[in-house]
C-alpha cells in the first residue's frame, strides 16, 4: 500500500494528529504555498470536553463529531489519510505507517495525550476512562448495564456494589462526570427503575490532592465541591486508591468501597511515538521545544498541545494541558510557518489564560476569568456558550443546543442506549439461521 500523496512543488508539512491544536493548523495553513499532510487515526475531530455527556446520555457521539475532510473540501492544498503512525525518522525526515513511508520537509507532532494510570495495572485493566468517544460509549453501556444487573440480582450487596460508582480525579473532568451522574440518579434513572431504591446509590469522586479543581481558585474548588455535596455525592479529598480488582477500590488509610465500575480521570500522558529521543522525553511523556514549539536539537519538527512541553519562568513544568494553549500555539505555529518562507523573524510563543471553567450540572458552574471568579447559574450560562461556540459544524451546534434545552426544560435524556457490538461467533450463528 502506499499513502498517495500527489507529488508537489510546494514544501510539505505533515501534522500528525487532528485534536484541537493540528486540526487548527491545518485550517491556518489551507490555501497558503504549503502541501500540508493531515494524518489521523480517526476520519473525525472529537470535541473531548463533552465526551462526559456521551458516557451519561446527554448527548449523542455524532453531536461532538465533526468529519475531517469535509472541513477540507475547497483547500487543494490539504490532504488527509486515516493512518496509524507507527515511528518517526527525524534524520530520513519520513514518518512510518500502516500505508506506507511519507516523507515531510518540516513535522507538527499534535498527538495529544492519553489516560495516564501511573503504572497501576489494576487499575489499568479493570478501570473506565473517557479519552475518546468509543471510550464514553463503553462507559455508558457499562453504567446501564450495572442498573439492568441490579434490578434481577438478588444479592442485597450485590445490587449496591452495581449502583454504586467511584470517579477517581477531581479535575474538570471527575467534576463534571461527577455532577452529571449525581442528575442522572436524582432525575433519570428512578423513572427508568422506579423498582430500584436509588437512596442507596453512592457516587463518590477521590481526588488525592487536597482540593478537587486543584488548578482553579480556591474558590471554584470550595463552590464546586459545595454544590456536588448538595447533589449527593461523597467527595473525598487526600485520598489515594490503591488498587481495583474490578468489584473492590482499594483506598489508603480508608475502607474499601465496593463498586462494579470505577471511572478513571485521574491524569493524562502524552501520546508518545516510535523514532522520538528519549531524552527529549519529559514529565508527563511531552516532548521538550523551545519557544517556538520546535523540538530541541531536531531542525523543521515541531511540537504542539498536550504533548509539547514548553518550559517558561510562569510554566516551569510546561503549559496546562488543555485546548485553549493547543490551539494557541497552533496559531502562533503557523504564523511562523509562514514568516519562514519570507525569512522573517520568528515570533515566540506566549500563552494567553482567558480563564477556566467546570460545570457541576443543571445551573451549577464555576468560572475563572482573569481578575474575578464568578458561580452558579450565570457561570452556567457561560460555560454552556463558550462551548456551544467551539463545536464544529453548525448542525452539531444545533443538535446540542436543542438537546441542552430540552433537558433543561423536561429533566429528561432520549440516549440511554446499550450498544453491543456481535462477536464473529455470534456473526457465524445468526448466519447458520
Amino acid at each position: 500500500m502506499s499513502a498517495r500523496i500527489p507529488e508537489s512543488k510546494l514544501p510539505r508539512i505533515v501534522i500528525i494528529g487532528a485534536g484541537f491544536g493540528g486540526l487548527k493548523l491545518a485550517r491556518i495553513l489551507a490555501n497558503k504555498p504549503y502541501q500540508i499532510v493531515l494524518v489521523d487515526k480517526h476520519n473525525f475531530h472529537q470535541f473531548q470536553p463533552l465526551f462526559y455527556q456521551v458516557a451519561t446520555a446527554g448527548l449523542a457521539p455524532s453531536a461532538i463529531a465533526f468529519p475531517i475532510r469535509k472541513l477540507f473540501h475547497q483547500t487543494p492544498n490539504v490532504h488527509f489519510r486515516m493512518v496509524s503512525v507507527l515511528s518517526v525518522n527525524t534524520m530520513m525526515k519520513s514518518i512510518e505507517t500502516d500505508i506506507g513511508t511519507i516523507t515531510f520537509d518540516k513535522l507538527v507532532i499534535a498527538t495529544g495525550a492519553d489516560t495516564n494510570y501511573f503504572g497501576n495495572t489494576s487499575i489499568q485493566k479493570h478501570a473506565f476512562p473517557m479519552k475518546s468517544i468509543e471510550e464514553s460509549l463503553q462507559l455508558r453501556n457499562r453504567i446501564l448495564q450495572c442498573m439492568e444487573a441490579a434490578l434481577v440480582t438478588d444479592d442485597d450487596s450485590m445490587r449496591k456494589a452495581l449502583m454504586n460508582i467511584v470517579i477517581v480525579g477531581g479535575g474538570p473532568t471527575g467534576v463534571e462526570v461527577a455532577g452529571a451522574l449525581a442528575e442522572m440518579k436524582d432525575y433519570i434513572l428512578p423513572k427508568d427503575y422506579p423498582e430500584l431504591d436509588f437512596n442507596s446509590m453512592q457516587i463518590n469522586l477521590l481526588e488525592a490532592g487536597p482540593k478537587i479543581l486543584g488548578a482553579m481558585s480556591e474558590e471554584a474548588s470550595k463552590a464546586s465541591e459545595a454544590f456536588l455535596s448538595k447533589m449527593g455525592v461523597t467527595v473525598l479529598t487526600s485520598t489515594a486508591v490503591k488498587s481495583y480488582d474490578g468489584h473492590q477500590v482499594e483506598v489508603e488509610g480508608k475502607p474499601a468501597i465496593n463498586s462494579e465500575t470505577l471511572i478513571w480521570a485521574a491524569g493524562i500522558k502524552g501520546n508518545m511515538l516510535n523514532g522520538i529521543d528519549p531524552n527529549l522525553i519529559v514529565r508527563g511523556g511531552r516532548i521538550s521545544t523551545d519557544e517556538f514549539n520546535e523540538v530541541k536539537g531536531i531542525k523543521d519538527v515541531f511540537a504542539i498541545g498536550d504533548i509539547a512541553s514548553m518550559e517558561c519562568k510562569k510554566y516551569p513544568k510546561g503549559h496546562p494541558q488543555v485546548a485553549q494553549v493547543a490551539m494557541q500555539q497552533a496559531n502562533t505555529l503557523g504564523k511562523n510557518l509562514l514568516r519562514d518562507l519570507n525569512s522573517k523573524t520568528r515570533k515566540p510563543f506566549v500563552y494567553g489564560d482567558y480563564g477556566s471553567m467546570a460545570t457541576i450540572g443543571r445551573s451549577k458552574a464555576v468560572a475563572d476569568l482573569p481578575g474575578f471568579h464568578f458561580n452558579g447559574f450565570f457561570a452556567w450560562l457561560f460555560w454552556l456558550f463558550v462551548h456551544l461556540m467551539n463545536i464544529l459544524g453548525v448542525k452539531n451546534k444545533f443538535f446540542i443546543f436543542v438537546d441542552w434545552m430540552w433537558y433543561y426544560l423536561s429533566f429528561d435524556q432520549s440516549l440511554r442506549l446499550v450498544i453491543k457490538q456481535k462477536s464473529p461467533d455470534e456473526n457465524i450463528e445468526a448466519d447458520k439461521l
